[in-house]
This record gives C-alpha cells, structure tokens and sequence, in this order.
C-alpha cells in the first residue's frame, strides 16, 4: 500500500442539466424500444416489459424533477 493521500476530484455540477436531459432521452428510446418488443412478444413477457416501462416513466419523472432543482441552483 502506498502512503498517498488521494484528493476526491472537485464536485463539477456544471453539465448535470445535460446529462440528465440525456438520461431522459435514452429512457424515452428504451420505452420505444421496448413497445417494438411487444408486439412479438408473450403474456407474461408483455406483462415484465409493461412494468420494466411502468418504472422507466416513473425514472423520468424523477429525472426532470432533479433537472428543475439543478436549473434553479445553477441560476441562484
């Protein structure tokens, strides 16, 4: 083991907005995925990607919740 202090790299909250517009971005494409995968799909594989969707709206919810709170800090 080595005696180095490691310093933990600064909080840079800069691009959080653009990231989070992103994440938002490959949920949406996830959940149109997705529906393309339910048309061939079965009951029970239609009734997980149903839910697995269900929780990826609810994602983005949350994703555009913590983009209005890191909007408003940016500009205060």
């Amino acid at each position: 083991m080595t005696d180095k202090q490691y310093q933990p790299k600064p909080d840079d909250r800069s691009d959080n907005v653009e990231k989070l517009q992103d994440m938002v971005q490959d949920t949406i494409q996830n959940i149109e995925k997705a529906h393309e995968t339910m048309e061939f799909s079965s009951g029970q594989e239609k009734e997980q990607i149903i839910a697995k969707n269900k929780r990826r709206e609810e994602a983005i919810e949350g994703f555009r919740r913590e983009i209005k709170d890191e909007y408003h800090n940016q500009n205060d």
